[in-house]
């Protein structure tokens, strides 16, 4: 249902493809997680893009939060479109970036499986937290509070899991 809500918003193709990449490692992340809600992370991470069909900017999330919004999906649901900008968004990055002056930082397990995989996904690809890194850096006046949260999050979803 949820890509043919896309595609009746005109989302760009290789912004579809993009979040079927996502949806794919969100459930690979959540294997390490049995309580995550699989229909919930399904949901978000096909539609976290969504806001793409009529902006590239920054606020694509807000605008994404308003088309699900219209189709009736839940809080939940637009809480993980809202919050999945990097590794979140801060009330006073918000402020800086002229978003309205709320914290973006991904708060439930949900939320931030999802922020985690659309940051390990490039265009259809997988990439490492290097690669963002290096990007976030390349793009971002200064990054480091960013790249600090990414770590925290990879640490968190993915590093504890990898001895096991």
């Amino acid at each position: 249902m949820e890509i043919e809500i896309l595609k009746k918003e005109k989302t760009p193709p290789n912004v579809i493809d993009h979040s079927v990449a996502v949806c794919k490692k969100a459930f690979e992340i959540a294997q390490n997680f049995p309580q995550a809600n699989l229909e919930l992370i399904e949901k978000g991470a096909l539609l976290h893009d969504i806001g793409r069909s009529r902006t590239h900017g920054i606020r694509h999330a807000i605008v994404g939060v308003e088309i699900a919004r219209e189709y009736g999906y839940s809080e939940d649901v637009l809480n993980i479109i809202e919050r999945h900008i990097g590794a979140g968004i801060t009330k006073e990055e918000a402020k800086n970036l002229g978003l309205f002056e709320k914290s973006y930082v991904p708060q439930s397990l949900e939320e931030k499986i999802v922020a985690h995989a659309d940051n390990l996904i490039s265009g259809t690809k997988e990439v490492d937290v290097d690669f963002v890194i290096e990007k976030w850096k390349s793009r971002m006046e200064n990054p480091d509070d960013n790249i600090k949260r990414l770590i925290k999050l990879d640490e968190e979803l993915i590093q504890a899991f990898k001895d096991e």
